[in-house]
């Protein structure tokens, strides 16, 4: 067995005393650092898994239980083979856990260095390192621990910064940087650095080094943005000014200009917020939120959407998407660069995100709409549809079948909630007639050719929804509507809708219909729309209701908002709350919500009702789960208004918590004593819940209702922040719908504002 104890350490012990003794010549530490390798990595296998069977691994836990397992694991991976991949995959599973990280990682960590040390898997050993110190999702273990455990390695890791193969050498520098240690590590890093020649490698020294001195690092950096500088390293010297949050100079511009298209560049080095060069670095500037940075990054943007490689458009359509959904003013200032490149398909989905605004693009996209490519007139057509709908219209009636992405913005999901697609005559026409071969392909048992059950579905799905949309104009398309209804019951809320269009004689037509599939409780639901017939919806609620956790909200909800008419369902909802679950999950939670609700509208029973909402609220005490669930109910027991007045300190312990807020000034501006209330410390709730985009929709509608006296000068000013500033507030959700979704709250808190003014 080969020694690897007092002797090395010492070695390693005179080297760390040089790096820290004050004045020390980089150089010569470079080359006594190379000293220590030829010994290091003479360790053998046994060696670096010496006590690794005797080690008490199942009293620490990783992401599945006690860590068991990691012995073989450790064991797998070192010794190399067919094997050691699958093993690496598993302790990235379990240890850095999608980059959580556990008190088994804390101990997997000696094993692992000295695994590198021993020159088996040093790439793979190291960079799982380096995961391993970078995270900050910490479970079960002190905040910490994880990143000193690697940290207290580098003896170990901070030598293989001089192996004589660069790939390790690279890991090493990705390992070491993340240990966030300036006693050992920033002096191993800056040595290494300075005697470093491979691109590549010093790249990823100078992010090591930013990442432990960000100011040292910076100093660096300025003397590598220029053109003859290796493009890794030029990069690396980008992000590392503006890691330092320096200012935002020609010569960075240039620089990365010089650079495009970047993502091969970024792609030989490990970090990840690298990955995407240019959109990152437009994400950084805009996140900024400074005019001079905000500015620098759309000049940025433009130059490269209108440079005429096609690589590099591309790339920048993919930072001008991120860059639209960070600025408000982007989109404003890209469009102009964006439209000529309508043709691709990013440009073309990034124009209907933007939707009316890139007005000015409806003519290009119109031409290469009618073009003979399918896909390609397609994903225009869709991306005309939100833009200009009603150009959109007779186009997509002359292709419907064959512009499937374009019915889907047009009535599908992406469709915007609150703009319904045009009626349109000719589209009309063509929707009957599709929907009428629908019904008869399903009559004879014929499906679409070619298309999957899903795709036949959202197509007549699609079909439907419009209908609904257009309402009495429809209403010449009953029939088709009645005849789809056997095979495809969301018919049932078109029928009702459309109805109202028709006379009498077909409206008995389209109750026929919904009669005979009446069983269904939506259906139900839809008949008593159209009729006010309440057997049928009884009888289906009350089947509900006899079922499951998600049979018995739904049955609740469908009669709740006939009050005291469906006094009959009373026993059936207090059945339904009767029965106990072995533990309560969400469903069930939400289960007991709405048939306590629906309760109150049927008796008006407040002595039966508010115990039951007490209990929801006592389910979701301190669980992250039912966060969402206590939020509804805080919002909709303003229905009982003063008779729910007991659980107001339930609705003021949510205040605190800025997803729940929003519901709980609601609910206790409807149920709570007036005069108790303090209305500034309820705006300061709702507006720290939009500061944070916790519930931005919620806080809209609680400052609404609060109005203008509850609003301090402060508190309207940081408002008309909100309203006003480029920042989006939507920064999560559907991508296909971000931006309309800010739109729409801008509009929204500049109607609070104007109540307020």
């Amino acid at each position: 067995m080969a020694q690897y104890h007092l002797a090395d350490l010492e070695l390693v012990g005179h080297w760390r005393h040089l790096a820290e003794r004050p004045g020390t010549c980089p150089q010569h530490l470079s080359e006594r650092m190379s000293e220590v390798p030829a010994k290091i990595t003479a360790m053998d296998l046994p060696t670096a898994l010496a006590g690794l069977d005797a080690h008490p691994w199942a009293t620490v836990n990783h992401a599945y239980g006690p860590a068991e397992d990691l012995p073989g694991l450790l064991r797998t991976f070192a010794a190399g083979g067919e094997d050691a991949e699958e093993a690496l995959g598993e302790l990235y599973g379990s240890i850095v856990h999608q980059g959580t990280v556990y008190a088994a990682s804390v101990d997997a960590a000696p094993y692992l260095a000295r695994i590198a040390a021993s020159g088996r898997q040093t790439v793979d050993a190291l960079r799982l390192l380096g995961c391993l110190a970078e995270s900050e999702d910490e479970h079960d273990v002190e905040p910490g621990a994880v990143r000193a455990a690697v940290t207290a390695q580098l003896p170990l890791l901070s030598t293989l910064l001089a192996d004589e193969d660069p790939a390790v050498r690279q890991a090493a520098g990705w390992a070491v940087g993340h240990t966030r240690d300036t006693r050992t590590a920033l002096p191993a890093v800056r040595a290494r650095l300075a005697a470093e020649t491979e691109p590549a490698v010093r790249a990823e020294l100078l992010t090591a080094y930013s990442r432990l001195d960000r100011a040292g690092a910076v100093t660096e950096a300025r003397a590598l943005l220029g053109p003859d500088t290796p493009a890794p390293l030029r990069l690396a010297a980008v992000f590392a000014s503006l890691d330092a949050e320096e200012p935002w100079l020609a010569a960075h511009r240039d620089a990365v200009l010089g650079l495009l298209p970047a993502r091969e560049t970024a792609g030989s080095g490990y970090a990840d917020e690298h990955r995407e060069p240019l959109r990152s670095i437009v994400g950084i500037l805009l996140r900024r939120d400074g005019d001079a940075d905000r500015e620098s990054a759309l000049v940025l943007l433009d130059a490269a959407l209108r440079d005429e490689r096609p690589e590099v458009w591309a790339e920048a359509l993919w930072a001008a998407d991120h860059a639209c959904t960070l600025s408000r003013s982007a989109p404003q200032r890209l469009i102009p660069a964006i439209v000529p490149l309508a043709a691709d398909w990013a440009a073309a989905q990034l124009l209907g995100k933007i939707g009316p605004a890139a007005a000015e693009a409806a003519p290009v996209l119109a031409e290469l709409a009618a073009q003979p490519d399918d896909e390609a007139a397609d994903q225009a057509l869709a991306a005309l549809v939100l833009v200009s709908p009603r150009a959109a219209a007779p186009l997509l009636a002359r292709a419907l079948g064959r512009r499937p992405r374009a019915m889907q913005c047009a009535a599908g999901s992406y469709a915007p909630a609150d703009a319904p697609f045009p009626f349109d005559p000719e589209l009309f026409a063509a929707v009957r007639t599709r929907l009428a071969a629908k019904a008869v392909e399903r009559s004879e048992g014929r499906g679409d050719c070619g298309c999957s059950t899903t795709e036949q579905h959202n197509d007549t799905a699609g079909l439907v929804h419009l209908l609904r949309q257009w309402g009495s104009r429809a209403g010449g398309a009953l029939p088709e509507l009645c005849a789809v209804l056997p095979v495809f019951p969301y018919a049932a809320t078109a029928i009702t809708a459309v109805a109202a269009g028709v006379g009498p004689e077909q409206r008995e037509q389209a109750a026929t219909a919904l009669r005979a599939g009446a069983g269904k409780l939506f259906v139900a639901r839809a008949l008593y729309g159209l009729t006010g017939e309440t057997g049928p919806l009884f009888a289906a609620a009350e089947a509900a209701l006899a079922t499951g956790v998600r049979g018995v909200a739904e049955g609740a909800r469908a009669v709740a908002d006939l009050g005291p008419a469906a006094a009959r369902l009373a026993p059936a909802l207090r059945t339904a709350l009767g029965r106990t679950a072995d533990r309560d999950t969400t469903p069930e939670v939400d289960g007991y919500l709405a048939l306590a609700l629906a309760l109150w509208r049927i008796s008006g029973d407040a002595a039966e009702v508010v115990p039951v909402l007490a209990s929801v609220f006592d389910a979701c005490e301190d669980q992250q789960w039912f966060r969402r669930t206590a939020a509804r109910a805080a919002r909709e027991l303003a229905v009982l208004g003063p008779a729910g007045r007991a659980l107001t300190a339930r609705l003021h312990a949510l205040l605190d918590d800025p997803a729940q807020a929003p519901s709980a000034v609601l609910g206790l501006l409807a149920v709570a004593d007036p005069a108790g209330l303090d209305r500034t410390r309820l705006a300061e709730a709702a507006l720290h819940s939009a500061e944070t985009r916790a519930d931005l929709e919620g806080a809209c509608d609680a400052l609404r209702a609060l109005g203008a006296a509850a609003l301090t000068p402060a508190q309207h000013d940081r408002l008309a922040a909100l309203a006003t500033g480029d920042r989006r507030l939507v920064v999560f959700g559907s991508e296909h719908a971000m931006i309309r979704e800010d739109e729409q709250l801008r509009a929204a808190l500049a109607s609070v504002l104007d109540g307020v003014d």
